[in-house]
């Protein structure tokens, strides 16, 4: 047993060691349900600066740390924040979401994307990571993250957020080369980007493809897993020994491609039964999640129960207790507190309960 109390207890349980519970963090724990942070952002009003200035994105992602002490502190960032490294402006405006002006649209402007170097475009993200693993040493495991290939592609050709992604549907039904050429820089870009967040301090990246769940299973196999592919392969020669962890929402009828990603860890939403998908996975994978986020506006009776129930389902190895998705704005900052409380002893309460 020697020399396990100096490994985050996130990572014991990603080398598949058997814990009395498993770790627990949230999605989108860093953010706009508490008043801290709401407060921050009166003050502070532009995305990109809370994001981009390491001072307030350290402050941010130790947030929730102080408060509920997640076995995982995730850095506060944007999945669209390498964007501008490859040529490709962004703003993100409070209440309408990412705007990109010019987006992609011909393979003209896909050729004069810029080579990725994320220490001349990004200075701020070795600060940032390399400052939250020295807070947090080894209480608390360090997540970096990075959009997928084709959700950021998705954001650069509909030009915004989109309900039916009719442009990006558009190019690759009908131009699918420019929209090829595009995915594979950007996977190039992404693989790049996680090797500079491990180098800087993240020991786990999670990979969030938020949209790739609007394809369908064949247009999936097309379009997202073969750059999802790409990126984890150049990941794992150099630093195999990270997790990456692969979320998208909405992923019922994609699980299993999921699972085909190479990633290490699969975050599954709450449109699916925890025991159903990892009898659909396998026993080879580890999952996250995959508690509603809407279960949090319920009594904490209702919220022991779920969490418990997904713990029970998950079994004894290879879980990470999370939500199905980020918490939402509105949920009570108590009923946060208790999710990560009863997640904590849920060996206990799990024991008084047979």
């Amino acid at each position: 047993m020697t020399g396990l109390t100096e490994v985050p207890y996130l990572l014991r349980a990603l080398k598949g060691e058997q814990l009395p519970r498993p770790p627990v963090w949230m999605m989108r724990q860093a953010g706009r349900y508490m008043k801290i942070y709401r407060d921050l952002r009166e003050k502070y009003p532009s995305f990109r600066e809370r994001s981009e200035n390491p001072d307030l994105a350290i402050e941010i992602s130790l947030q929730p740390f102080r408060a509920f002490a997640p076995d995982g502190v995730i850095m506060f960032s944007d999945i669209l924040t390498p964007l501008p490294g490859i040529g490709i402006p962004f703003d993100i405006i409070e209440s309408r979401g990412p705007i990109i002006d010019p987006p992609i649209r011909t393979m003209e402007q896909v050729q004069k994307l810029t080579p990725f170097n994320p220490d001349e475009s990004l200075p701020f993200i070795r600060t940032i990571l390399g400052t939250l693993r020295q807070e947090v040493g080894n209480r608390a495991t360090v997540l970096g993250f990075v959009g997928a290939p084709w959700t950021l592609a998705a954001y650069a050709i509909e030009g915004k957020s989109s309900k039916d992604y009719a442009t990006i549907k558009r190019m690759a039904f009908s131009e699918p080369a420019i929209l090829h050429a595009f995915l594979e820089k950007l996977a190039d870009a992404i693989a790049i980007y996680v090797c500079h967040q491990i180098d800087c301090g993240a020991q786990v990246v999670q990979m969030f493809d938020s949209w790739a769940g609007q394809l369908s299973p064949q247009d999936y196999d097309t379009f997202a897993l073969p750059y999802q592919q790409r990126v984890v392969q150049q990941v794992k020669q150099t630093h195999p020994d990270t997790p990456m962890i692969l979320y998208i929402s909405g992923s019922a009828g994609v699980l299993e491609r999921m699972g085909q990603s190479g990633v290490d860890v699969v975050s599954v939403d709450w449109t699916v039964d925890m025991a159903d998908a990892r009898r659909r996975l396998g026993p080879n994978l580890m999952v996250q999640g995959n508690m509603d986020p809407g279960a949090l506006f319920g009594s904490q009776a209702f919220i022991r129960d779920r969490i418990l129930d997904t713990i029970r389902k998950a079994g004894p190895t290879g879980h990470i207790m999370n939500l199905g998705h980020g918490i939402i704005s509105t949920t009570p900052e108590e009923n946060a507190a208790f999710f990560f409380e009863t997640a904590k002893h849920a060996d206990e309460l799990m024991a008084i309960a047979r």
